[in-house]
């Protein structure tokens, strides 16, 4: 075995770790990881869209195996799954779309902005006076094209978002992870079937359709789909406060990563 390859195990390994520890789909390791691993065999012009979609690809089954374990704790919050994943969808779709058209440093300044930006939220642990429970269907519906749309771009499930605006309205911090955790299942499927249209017909060889290295996708999904329950069950046994701010550095050490890239 090569040296990459081991790499792209142990990659899968973490991530799928992490996607049922914080329910943030493993994008957020994926990418940034990729990055460097993909550099020796894929241009660097399409080389930020090819780990987003390759991550998003790879989202896909880790997010089956992450749902089943925290549903079997009783943890995911269906109703606001349902609520948010039809715009969830669209705005996932769109965005992988629109990724194509953008450069590689605009691509990764945004991812670095956006996981700093999530982190300060989730340190400061703001949150708002009312409930979820309260949020109108409009806001419900912009929440979830936002979430979608953001996440196709810089290649995550959703759960750096999601997680915290349940959060920031007063959804109990393991319900939010574990919602989290299924709202990245739509937003992955749509956005990697994104990328692969987006991708297709481009001079830039990926090694798979489109934006997404199926050799990097089957490695890495084979380890993370068996460290998602792992980390799911973590979850439910570490105290609250230490997640958050947990989650917080967790995003700003991945933040630094891609910005020195």
């Amino acid at each position: 075995m090569n040296e990459t390859f081991i790499l792209l195990l142990l990659l899968g390994a973490s991530s799928g770790f992490v996607a049922g520890l914080l329910g943030v789909g493993g994008g957020l390791i994926i990418v940034p990881i990729l990055l460097y691993l993909l550099a020796p065999t894929v241009s660097q012009s399409v080389l930020m869209h090819t780990a987003i979609g390759t991550a998003l690809a790879v989202i896909v089954f880790t997010s089956i195996s992450s749902v089943y374990a925290h549903h079997k704790h009783g943890a995911i919050l269906w109703k606001n799954f349902i609520k948010l994943t039809p715009t969830i969808l669209l705005g996932s779709f769109s965005g992988a779309l629109v990724a194509k058209y953008m450069s590689f440093d605009f691509l990764r300044i945004f991812f670095v902005c956006f996981e700093i930006s999530v982190a300060l939220i989730m340190w400061f642990q703001i949150s708002a006076s009312g409930h979820v429970d309260n949020l109108s269907r409009w806001v419900w519906s912009c929440v979830g094209y936002i979430i979608g749309l953001v996440s196709a771009l810089v290649g995550i499930g959703g759960g750096s978002m999601t997680t915290p605006f349940l959060v920031y309205n007063n959804v109990g911090i393991k319900n939010a992870i574990a919602t989290s955790a299924a709202v990245g299942m739509p937003i992955a499927i749509a956005g990697s079937i994104g990328f692969m249209v987006a991708g297709m017909g481009q001079e830039f060889p990926t090694s798979g359709i489109g934006f997404v290295n199926f050799e990097a996708l089957i490695t890495i999904a084979a380890t993370s789909i068996l460290f998602a329950p792992l980390g799911a069950k973590v979850t439910h046994i570490v105290d609250s406060k230490k997640l958050k701010k947990g989650f917080s550095i967790f995003l700003g050490f991945l933040a630094t990563m891609v910005l020195l890239f």
